[in-house]
């Protein structure tokens, strides 16, 4: 049987994965497929953070580069920019949150780990778009959470052709994890990435066959919120889409995941303790 690392070490808080943990969205973007140019000025971001919190998420993933396939490329300072005051409203009024920052960029996560005290990083290239990233994140020794795309954010979608699509992401995750495990990289969790270059029915193919990630013994995250495996199977708007966020969410629980990256914290908290009142 196979035992996962279920504690990962933020800056001397540990966080326990033996029960599912729910992380809360905040995109300082403004062109985000959901929630872009919502949250763009301190007021706002307060106001945001303190209703994750509120909800019962136990992190909040702050990002500042959309990742939507067709968003503006910003340059690294422009990044830093647009966090800055953003993570100036955490370490004022939120100095016990466990942050992680969405970034690609190895300088952005030594910037906002080293001035602002943020506890994961969040990578979607995988260290594929900063060769210098893995050896930041061990150096900086916090957890980082790596993603599975190829390509960039603007042309991923023009590589969705495999083979054997599970066995590919495994060895995509392997041959990572062996680098860093390699470097000294302690904490690290996967992210299969759901809809960065796959098509729609992979994404499914990916949901149904989650639990084949537990061969890497390593926390799973699943990031599904409002995405488009939803609102396109349903003919709907990314606004609507809140009820298949909680069905394929409750779906990925039960496959494995260990962390839910949302939009919608409240109903995501409330899934999970219904599979752990099921399950457990």
């Amino acid at each position: 049987m196979i035992e996962k690392k279920t504690t990962i070490n933020c800056r001397g808080k540990i966080i326990d994965f033996s029960k599912a943990v729910v992380m809360g969205i905040l995109n300082i973007t403004p062109d985000s497929f959901y929630d872009g140019n919502a949250y763009n000025n301190k007021e706002k971001v307060h106001k945001r953070i303190q209703q994750i919190v509120n909800e019962g998420a136990l992190i909040v993933d702050i990002g500042a580069y959309s990742s939507r396939p067709g968003a503006a490329h910003i340059s690294e300072y422009e990044e830093l920019n647009r966090l800055s005051p953003a993570l100036e409203v955490v370490a004022k009024f939120f100095p016990n949150l466990v942050v992680s920052v969405d970034t690609f960029r190895s300088g952005v996560a030594r910037h906002v780990v080293n001035n602002y005290g943020v506890s994961i990083i969040n990578d979607i290239s995988a260290g594929g778009l900063d060769n210098k990233m893995f050896e930041t994140v061990s150096k900086l020794n916090i957890p980082y959470i790596m993603m599975h795309m190829r390509g960039t954010p603007n042309n991923m979608q023009d590589f969705t052709s495999y083979n054997d699509l599970i066995p590919e992401i495994i060895d995509y995750f392997a041959e990572k994890i062996y680098r860093l495990k390699n470097i000294g990289q302690k904490d690290i969790i996967i992210d299969p990435g759901f809809g960065f270059s796959k098509k729609l029915d992979q994404n499914y193919e990916l949901l149904k066959r989650l639990k084949e990630f537990n061969i890497f013994e390593l926390p799973i995250l699943a990031g599904i919120s409002r995405k488009s495996m939803i609102y396109k199977r349903l003919n709907i708007s990314p606004e609507e889409a809140l009820n298949g966020t909680s069905v394929l969410n409750t779906i990925a629980l039960l496959n494995g995941a260990n962390i839910l990256r949302v939009h919608d914290v409240k109903e995501a908290v409330q899934a999970v303790k219904l599979v752990e009142t099921t399950f457990q």
